[in-house]
């Protein structure tokens, strides 16, 4: 069975860390990743700002890459969900479409395939910390990502979970909505900077780097000492402890 890993633009080129964690999650529980050096974006900057043939020509790259992949796993609800899209832009093209379909049916965020794929949740890891979990868009209300991460977090030895107030509100990142409407994405990422703050937390972990990135710069334009890291990054800190 080839397992892949679809890495994602920002945690390839920005956060190689991400990967490299749910790589060797992964590994530890008998999975070896395969990596199709081909792949390219998703496209979803390219969809989300109107220019459909662009998304279309970066979205067939995708497909070539996974074309023979049993499951593939993402470090980012927002890229997984837009895997989900390709069937609308191949809408006038039957058996392109039906590429999509087989890829959207087998492609993971990563603790979708974690908890209700391989059905773990208690990785033996140990992280004597307080955490708050914010619950990105696409991942929690596209995808349905809601109880998998808690599930997970909430094995880990000595780490203290902290409800995030107003924690379904978005951060205000979007991808492109943060450039064309910035004034109204920046008061949304103060706001849930705020928010962090009232929980104490020491971190505060996610499972998309691009709003994570958004709530970091945030933090540290305000001086503020919250670390941010992906779930994975979390996990596998918290194994290698253990």
């Amino acid at each position: 069975m080839k397992i892949s890993l679809f890495i994602t633009c920002l945690s390839d080129a920005l956060y190689p860390k991400v990967g490299e964690a749910i790589s060797r999650i992964l590994s530890d529980h008998g999975i070896l990743l395969h990596f199709p050096t081909i792949q390219t974006c998703c496209g979803q900057p390219a969809y989300n700002s109107g220019y459909w043939e662009e998304a279309r020509a970066t979205a067939k790259t995708i497909l070539a890459a996974f074309e023979d992949s049993d499951f593939v796993i993402s470090a980012s609800g927002s890229c997984t969900y837009m895997i989900h899209h390709y069937t609308n832009l191949f809408k006038d093209d039957p058996e392109i479409q039906d590429r999509a379909l087989q890829l959207q049916n087998k492609t993971y965020e990563f603790t979708q395939f974690l908890v209700g794929v391989l059905g773990i949740t208690d990785l033996g890891a140990r992280f004597p910390h307080k955490v708050t979990y914010h619950p990105s868009c696409h991942g929690s209300r596209l995808l349905g990502v809601k109880e998998e991460p808690l599930a997970l977090l909430q094995q880990v030895r000595e780490l203290e979970l902290v409800p995030l107030p107003f924690a379904e509100d978005c951060c205000g990142f979007g991808g492109t909505f943060a450039v064309k409407m910035a004034d109204i994405s920046g008061a949304m990422v103060n706001e849930k900077v705020d928010h962090v703050k009232e929980t104490e937390a020491e971190v505060l972990v996610g499972l998309d780097m691009a709003c994570l990135m958004n709530i970091a710069g945030n933090l540290r334009f305000r001086n503020e000492p919250v670390k941010v890291m992906h779930l994975a990054e979390l996990l596998y800190e918290g194994v290698k402890r253990a």
